[in-house]
């Protein structure tokens, strides 16, 4: 197990397996994807804006208080 970070999801919805990026101080520190969603105590697959949340990335053990966190998905067209 990596660490959790605690977030509120601020816009969009956030799904498990989706890519993110980490940013701090407006650089990105870490790309990867999303390994873990909770809420409360619950694995869940998908958390939609407006709700709080703990979110786990693949390769991220330091998370500080001020991070952000984007989540983006990548689609062909």
């Amino acid at each position: 197990g990596g660490k959790i970070a605690g977030v509120y999801v601020s816009d969009g919805k956030v799904s498990r397996g989706a890519k993110a990026r980490v940013l701090r101080a407006g650089q990105v520190v870490r790309e990867s994807s999303i390994s873990s969603l909770r809420h409360f105590k619950e694995n869940v697959t998908e958390m939609s804006a407006g709700f709080e949340c703990g979110i786990g990335i693949e390769g991220v053990t330091d998370f500080q208080v001020g991070d952000i966190i984007e989540v983006y998905r990548m689609e062909r067209k």
